[in-house]
Order: structure tokens, then sequence, then C-alpha cells
């Protein structure tokens, strides 16, 4: 794969207009040197993201969400960086010969080529005569080829053939076993996979990081045998077929949600394009994550039973915390989508879908569950369960059609019920979803971000940070600065619209998109970064101060007291001294 400069990357950013693009997707309009929009990133009602034509980035003041031309693209059709570079090279009219890839996704690129050789070995097994039983297995499933195709559904055979045709390329045993793909015994190696159909598992970019393995011999268990978790496969990472549904789910705003990977399969060569797996009953918060990305509403559609059921009522308040619309589907008459289908066809699963009910009344039914609602104590333990429910929805709507509903059912005083949920939700404070989690910061770490964020806008800010401070106390700011300072030694210059895209390939990327997202500086001026050098320098000085002084305390060698006083006179000395520049 071809690599892309960053001054290459650099040269495509300038040659837009933040505003031009962005203005693309959301409307924008002009208050003085900006322009501000409704932000797309949370559920904005007013215009709250501002973009600077002057530096090239956006930042939203309600939610954070800040970055360059690029970063905006990628979280708004929820695309790699990489996809969102050749993008905006397209509408600028620049032509990438090759394709692209960044530093970043280079690092793993052995790794990434193991997997793909490893996926096209169990392709030719199933397409051999080697294949025929699965063949005749998975037609008997209504796998045809074009399914098979689809989903690049392969083939492992006994024995260790695998591991020997990795072993004979240059491949080190210790990295397949590493990826999971061989064990070793002793002295023996075999394939981790044998006498398996194999279902390749894709990262949300569509590389291939792990199999699923389903048995098709009767004498062969477990059923499914997936990969082990590796350092480029983390299950709670991933959302299964994600990178074959997202452009379907951007166009219908929808996303069915299912719970294992053949009901993706079967609903995807059904023509339901706009479906992805869990893998399992649980979801993490990475996935919740890649799923706000998408910003379309959720349709659950679990496994019918108690496991799914209960599944649908907690993966569901967790989306719900997160501000998501969610919707739910129950089938009835077989276990998962993929018997539903296979038994009533895919207009009945289409019908489900149109018919999908909202996450609350999905609820009111389930909190009834196990309950006689003729028993005083049971009722009233329902209608606190749904009110418990209630207090952390911000569809005011939602919640009085839902408490008339509950005064009318169980003839139960409406404004007593109103009261019970003014009781029940009066400490809710209305937070910014993901706000909740973060930590607040100490005024030491605000200082730090904002220098920081500073010398990311202009040489000027960090020939001050070299001049006045030099060097950060703690590591982790050390990290981000000497970021920021190799940049500007490569490139001999620096802004923050083209310091974003570079952060893309560094081990410190989050840490560097939290400080853009959270500083909020209008004066970014000369005399601003030294205010704020002083005051750092300030604070290190004084706390440089009190760690001598309890450590003076408890001195009892009076040499060693002498020459900490002598230390607490220097940088006192030198505090004042400082105060002059």
């Amino acid at each position: 794969m071809a690599f892309i400069s960053q001054d290459e990357i650099n040269n495509i950013r300038s040659s837009v207009s933040i505003i031009d693009i962005v203005s693309s997707y959301i409307p924008l309009t002009q208050k003085g040197k900006n322009y501000f929009g409704v932000c797309p990133f949370h559920e904005d009602h007013s215009p709250s993201m501002s973009v600077s034509e002057e530096r090239q980035i956006y930042k939203c003041f309600s939610c954070g969400a800040a970055g360059n031309v690029f970063t905006f693209v990628e979280n708004y059709l929820n695309i790699s960086f990489s996809e969102a570079v050749s993008l905006i090279a397209e509408k600028a009219g620049i032509r990438i010969k090759n394709n692209l890839r960044t530093t970043k996704e280079e690092k793993n690129k052995e790794e990434y080529t193991i997997m793909d050789l490893a996926l096209k070995i169990y392709q030719n097994n199933l397409n051999a005569e080697t294949g025929d039983k699965a063949i005749k297995y998975l037609n008997e499933r209504n796998l045809n080829e074009i399914v098979r195709k689809d989903f690049d559904i392969g083939l492992s055979l006994d024995g260790n053939l695998l591991a020997s045709l990795l072993i004979k390329k240059g491949y080190a045993e210790t990295m397949l076993i590493n990826l999971g793909l061989i064990n070793k015994n002793g002295q023996i190696i075999n394939d981790t996979f044998q006498n398996r159909i194999i279902f390749p598992i894709h990262d949300l970019e569509g590389k291939v990081i792990g199999f699923t393995a389903r048995c098709y011999l009767n004498d062969i268990k477990p059923k499914y045998l997936n990969t082990k978790e590796t350092y480029i496969f983390k299950k709670g990472n991933i959302l299964y077929n994600y990178h074959r549904a997202k452009d379907s789910i951007r166009l219908k705003k929808e996303v069915i949600l299912v719970e294992g990977n053949m009901d993706a399969i079967r609903m995807y060569a059904n023509g339901i394009k706009n479906v992805i797996a869990l893998m399992g009953t649980g979801i993490t918060k990475e996935q919740v994550k890649s799923l706000k990305k998408l910003r379309a509403k959720i349709i659950l559609m679990l496994d019918n039973d108690d496991a799914g059921e209960t599944a649908t009522y907690r993966i569901g308040n967790i989306l719900e915390e997160e501000g998501l619309d969610i919707h739910i589907v129950r089938l009835n008459g077989a276990k998962d989508p993929d018997e539903y289908i296979l038994k009533f066809k895919i207009d009945a699963i289409e019908e489900n879908i149109k018919s999908a009910i909202s996450f609350m009344d999905f609820k009111l039914n389930y909190l009834k569950k196990n309950k006689n609602l003729n028993s005083t104590v049971d009722l009233s333990e329902y209608i606190k369960s749904v009110i418990e429910n209630l207090k952390n929805n911000n569809d005011e709507i939602l919640k009085e059609v839902t408490l008339q509903k509950l005064s009318n059912d169980y003839n139960i005083s409406y404004a007593v019920l109103k009261e019970q949920l003014k009781t029940e939700g009066k400490d809710k404070r209305k937070i910014i979803p993901d706000e909740q989690n973060k930590k607040r910061k100490s005024l030491y770490e605000k200082l730090v971000d904002e220098i920081l964020y500073f010398m990311m806008n202009d040489k000027i800010y960090i020939k001050l940070y070299q001049t006045r401070l030099g060097i950060f106390p703690t590591k982790k700011e050390r990290l981000i600065a000497s970021e920021i300072l190799y940049y500007y030694e490569t490139h001999k210059n620096i802004n923050i619209a083209d310091f974003i895209a570079y952060a893309e390939t560094t081990n410190v990327k989050k840490e560097i998109m939290d400080i853009i997202e959270s500083v909020d500086i209008k004066d970014i001026t000369e005399s601003a970064m030294d205010e704020l050098l002083k005051k750092l320098k300030k604070r290190i000085e004084d706390d440089e101060i009190k760690r001598l002084k309890e450590k003076l305390k408890n001195e009892f060698d009076p040499n060693k007291k002498i020459e900490l006083a002598e230390k607490l006179v220097e940088i006192k000395k030198g505090s004042v001294e400082s105060e002059s520049y």
C-alpha cells in the first residue's frame, strides 16, 4: 500500500475551504468572522457549532466536537480518516494515484496481509474439490454462491495446511500463533480451525481481523469457534457487517441491530442491507460510540428467547442513555431473524420492521413480566419501575403520554404520578451525552491544555514555550509537547488545522483531540500566552515549595535541612524574578 506524506495531506486540506465542505452537509450562517450551524454530532436545536474560515477548524460549544475538514467528514459520514482524505482530495480535484494509508494504518500491515492471505486459502479450500461437502451444506441452508462471495465464506481443512503454507511464505510461527491462526503442542503445529466453514470478521474499516468457524460435520464440537482476542482483534471494538452496512444505514437513517452473524448475513443477502450484528448479547462503550456515529434510528431485533428479551431491555437502556432513538422488534414463531426468514420469508420480517414499537412501549410490557397487576404490591412496584425509567428520558411529550396512559389504565391520579416523577427526577441534571463520564480538570491541567493548544496554532507560541518554560513536569504533557515540536521541526511551521491531520498518526491522538475539544480560547495572542506561562510557572513553583516545606518538616539531618532550605530560597527568588518577564 502506498503512503501519502503529511505534506501531501496538508496540501489537500489547504486546497479546500472548510466552510464550503461543512456547508455542503449542514446549513451555515455567517456571524462576524465565523460561521454557525446546528451541530450534527449531538442532539442540537440551536446553532452551537462554530466554523472558522481563518483557522480552518470547527468547534461545537455544547458537546465539544472539534477538528479540521478531514475530521468533520470522517465523523459526519462515519468513514475512516484515509477515506475522508480521499474524498476531500476528489472534491479538490487532486488525484491520489495509489491506495491511501496513514502511518497509523501501516502499523500492523504484515498482520493484515497474513489475515488476507489466510482468508484466500480458506476460500480456495471451499471452491476446490475439498469443498464439495461444505458447499452442499451451505446450499441446503440457502447460502448460495452469491452470498458466499459477498461474505467471503471459506473452509478450513484438517491438519496443518494453513500453517504449512504461511510458514513456507516466511511468516513467523510466533506471529501466526499470536493472530490465532495456528496452535502448537510441543513440536506439533496445527491449524486452529479444522473442518469448519469460515466466516471472516472485519473491523469497522473492512480489514480482516479474525474468523468465526462453524462446524458442518456432525461429530465436531463446539458448534461455533471464534478467533481468540488478539492485538488486532478486540471483539468489543467491532460490529459484524458494519463496513458493508454503513452506506445503506446512511441512506436509510436506520440500522437493524441483531445478535448473531448469521442473522446479519441472512438479512443482508435478502436485501436488508442496513443490518449489523453484536456477535452476542452484550454491548461495549466502543460499540456504542460506533453506533452513535451513524446518527440513525436503531431497531433492536435480538433473539426470541428470555436471554434476548433481557438483553433488549439492558442494551436498549444503555443506548437510550446515550440519547439514541431506539425501537424494538420481537419476532414470534422463530428463535432468531435467520430462522424467521427461512420459515416466513423476507416480506414477513420487513413487516415486523415497519411495525417496530418504541423502546418505551417495550419497557412498559417488559416491566410487567412476572408481576400480578391485580396485586396492589406488584402494581405499585410496576408503576415505580416505569417512573424510574421515565426520569432519565429527555422527551417531555413521551413522559406526559406515558403518565396519562398509566393513569387511564390503572385508575391512578395523574397528579400523583406527575408528582412522583418530579420527586424522582428532581436531582437529575441535563447533561450532554458523554460529559457525565468526563473527569473535571484541575487548574494545572487546564493551564497545560491551554498552553499546548496555543502551541498547536503558531510557531510563535512554541518559541515562547521553549524560552519561558522549556519542559512540562509530567510525562503525559511532555509527550504531547514533543509531538508538537517534532511537527514544527519537520515542517518549519505549524497551524492547528494541519496539526489535527498529523495527530491521526500519533500515539497521543486521543489526548490531542481532547485538548482541542475542551479548550475554548478566543484571544490567541502573545500576551495571552505570556499570561498562561506565568500562571503555570507560578503553579509549578508553588507545588515545589509546598513539597520542599513538607520534606523539610520531616527531615532530621541538619545538613539535609540546610540543603532543602537553600533550595526553597532559590525557588522563591526565582519566582519573584519571573514576575518581571
